[in-house]
């Protein structure tokens, strides 16, 4: 067995429960999950999962500042191509 070191990590209570809980079901404590963290960043070389901000698309953000002004883009449409026509599309 190879050596360890300790590591001390501060978290939330809840989100260490609840994390506590997820990897006992899948069969593991939270040690054993942290290490496969640092094994797959490693492999990676950065994290192993994407990391970035979600930022509406421009017809999202049409639709909130059709939304601030009053303006009615909901339904009901009669046709598809009435609710096109109200999305701009």
């Amino acid at each position: 067995m190879a050596n360890k070191e300790n590591m001390t990590l501060r978290i939330e209570p809840d989100l260490k429960a609840q994390a506590a809980a997820l990897f006992k079901s899948l069969g593991m404590d939270l040690s054993t999950a942290t290490g496969i963290f640092y094994r797959q960043a490693l492999r990676y070389k950065g994290l192993p999962f994407e990391v970035r901000l979600d930022e509406p698309n421009e017809t999202t953000y049409a639709t909130m500042e059709a939304a601030e002004k009053g303006e009615d883009l909901h339904g009901p449409f009669d046709s598809v191509s009435a609710l096109m026509e109200a999305l701009d599309a």
